[in-house]
């Protein structure tokens, strides 16, 4: 007799609940800074306002956050996107953490950047900002770019910025996926591309006010994280993946106030990033781990050490872009900020630099 088939993981993962309860990832940055952590709870109906979904702990020192001994951390909601993967009224919750007395964790940027974000001066200038973020995908066991041969390296960079064909353009799928899923969520992408590297691609956070930009790029970096590991491909965030005649990864930062979209805001834009110049060393400093191997003054980038800024300049520090420079108000582009830049940091200390400063 024949035996019975299990039924597909896949049919599993598709069921549809016929219950009024879903699903909750709350998700989280652990202590590194670039660890994405997640955990799913039910709940008992859906939910649209981050205050009303309940606070939950983890255990911080698995996490690098908390020692063993007093190891309970606190996560507070903050955000709200529909999820992709589950589907229906289940939700993605962005959270930072706290301790169980209620104060921001060492390693709780968000709650530093909201304090800045709130800031009556920084409110009344409705800051946007607009996040190209870079990244890498790379084969799982070799840790080497998608599309290289093993062990080895492809032609010499040219033909595979925005490029198409199977010999130039690796990891589409997962990219259009990675789109697709972000538009899904609810988040502001832009778009998305293949960078200049081969196996290297960018998406970009479109302009959003204040906190909502870290919240976007973070959830955005979580739902990639999410479908490379579904496809067995490691995506990296590190500045320079590969040594030499590559270029390394970064996450350019447009930035423009109220008072910079009106005219004549083409002089106020000159003058943030004269406060940015007289800050520089302090934003390299809080612009991402390792940067100081792609801030080298070659492919596409500016000497760590020198700061410098210019129109349509991609090799400059802050770039200023063409039609900002004919109609005399816009935006500007901070080309420092490396791929693993914690946006929550990047960018109110851009808003404080060039409001508050």
């Amino acid at each position: 007799m024949e035996t019975e088939r299990m039924s597909p993981l896949s049919d599993l993962l598709n069921l549809n609940l016929d219950t009024e309860q879903i699903i909750a990832e709350y998700i989280w940055i652990g202590g590194s800074g670039m660890d994405i952590r997640s955990k799913g709870r039910t709940l008992p109906g859906p939910v649209s306002d981050p205050s009303k979904l309940p606070k939950w702990n983890y255990d911080g020192s698995s996490t690098n956050q908390a020692a063993g001994d007093d190891s309970e951390v606190i996560l507070y909601p903050q955000a709200i996107f529909k999820d992709p993967f589950r589907k229906g009224n289940n939700i993605l919750v962005m959270c930072d953490a706290y301790t169980p007395k209620g104060d921001p964790i060492p390693t709780n940027n968000r709650h530093k950047a909201v304090k800045i974000f709130d800031h009556p001066n920084v409110k009344a200038e409705e800051p946007w900002f607009g996040i190209e973020q870079e990244y890498t995908l790379l084969k799982k066991d070799v840790k080497w770019p998608l599309g290289w041969p093993l062990g080895g390296f492809p032609g010499p960079q040219g033909p595979y910025y925005c490029a198409v064909g199977a010999d130039k353009a690796f990891g589409r799928d997962i990219v259009d996926g990675h789109y697709k899923a972000c538009l899904y969520a609810g988040l502001s992408i832009g778009g998305a591309n293949g960078e200049v590297m081969p196996g290297q691609w960018e998406f970009q956070i479109s302009p959003t006010v204040g906190i909502g930009a870290g919240d976007q790029l973070w959830v955005a970096r979580y739902i990639l994280e999410r479908i490379t590991e579904i496809c067995g491909v490691i995506v990296s965030f590190d500045p320079k993946p590969i040594e030499g005649d590559w270029n390394g990864a970064a996450a350019h930062t447009n930035f423009s106030t109220k008072s910079m979209r009106k005219e004549g805001g083409l002089d106020l834009i000159k003058k943030a990033i004269g406060k940015l110049e007289v800050k520089h060393k302090q934003h390299i400093a809080a612009y991402g781990e390792g940067n100081e191997r792609r801030l080298t003054g070659k492919h596409e980038t500016a000497d760590i050490n020198k700061f410098s800024w210019g129109v349509a300049d991609r090799g400059a520090s802050v770039r200023v872009g063409r039609d900002t420079e004919k109609e005399g108000k816009g935006y500007f582009e901070d080309r420092r900020p490396s791929s693993n830049m914690d946006p929550y940091l990047v960018t109110s200390m851009i808003a404080e630099t060039t409001i508050l400063g």
